[in-house]
């Protein structure tokens, strides 16, 4: 274990920690933005694996990362689409359809995977780029500021949704929407429109946070997301529907996430010790949504659909 305790390693794991977190922060940032319209989407892992393998496939065939991560974000875009009409349109109930397109973005995705590809095939991935001067910095330097792109593009992210939501007559129609969509509607606000937008936006990010797993990791294969859409949706809770909460949740999962790979790199967890450990961001997941399922901060018209009149 004191091998771990080194500035070195350390400082790895801070900066592995960071990238493993920005996939969670992605999603579940574009998460929160539909929740604060009142809709849920359990759907998030489904729409993260066709977006990574949307990136990772168009990437494959044209050597451009940016080519792969516009694609993640569309196939994300379109999917938005496909569960707006089902949830809005059709008035679908919000958790059984969210599964829905969990099942098929996974089976779609392998399926794809097997006809188009076959076996996993490496790919040119992200590239770090450093900051200038502040990449420079001792210590923290190459781990704060000597990333991917998409890395700094997600935690900007959060002062800018913040800005949204908080600043912006849109991002008031949206805090609208989620508590009294008919007090909304009453107003003038477009209830179908508003959340029409954010599940579209939601689910871009979705595709996008998915892009940047497969592009960090260079390579596709069959559940590659093992999660991670699910604990973006219990990162929403966590942070109380506020992005910076959100952040915080990312990078304690990220890290946690960093800590248990150097811990088995190192030996320092072999064997069954080493799944158990392996078990400790589900098990994180579950006691957040224990914790906060008891408190309050929730839309009030999260899940509940709206028709005019009713």
């Amino acid at each position: 274990m004191s091998d771990f305790f080194t500035a070195t390693v350390l400082l790895a794991t801070l900066a592995s920690g960071i990238r493993l977190a920005t996939p969670f922060l992605l999603a579940a940032l574009g998460e929160t933005l539909g929740q604060k319209s009142g809709v849920l989407n359990l759907g998030v892992e489904g729409v993260m694996l066709l977006g990574a393998y949307g990136a990772y496939y168009a990437t494959l065939r044209t050597d451009s990362v940016l080519i792969g991560i516009g694609v993640g974000v569309l196939v994300g875009a379109f999917m938005g689409v496909v569960y707006g009409v089902v949830t809005l349109a059709l008035k679908a109930e919000q958790g059984i359809s969210g599964i829905g397109i969990f099942i098929f973005g996974l089976g779609i995705s392998d399926l794809l995977f097997q006809k188009q590809v076959g076996t996993p095939t490496p790919i040119d991935g992200l590239g770090h780029f450093s900051i200038p001067v502040l990449g420079d910095l001792p210590l923290i330097g190459e781990a704060l500021f000597q990333q991917n792109v998409l890395v700094y593009v997600a935690f900007l992210l959060v002062p800018a949704l913040w800005f949204v939501i908080n600043r912006t007559t849109f991002g008031l129609n949206v805090k609208a929407v989620g508590e009294t969509p008919e007090a909304a509607d009453s107003l003038g606000v477009s209830v179908d429109r508003t959340r029409y937008i954010t599940i579209i936006v939601g689910n871009a990010m979705a595709g996008l946070a998915g892009a940047a797993l497969a592009l960090e990791l260079a390579i596709f294969q069959q559940n590659l997301t093992n999660g991670h859409g699910f604990i973006a949706i219990a990162l929403v809770y966590f942070g109380a529907w506020r992005p910076s909460g959100v952040m915080a949740g990312a990078l304690v999962f990220g890290l946690i996430q960093a800590m248990v790979l150097q811990w088995k790199t190192l030996g320092i967890v072999v064997g069954t010790t080493a799944s158990i450990v392996g078990m400790f961001p589900a098990v994180l997941t579950i006691l957040v949504l224990v914790v906060v399922s008891r408190g309050t901060g929730a839309p009030a018209a999260l899940t509940r659909p709206f028709e005019r009149g009713h």
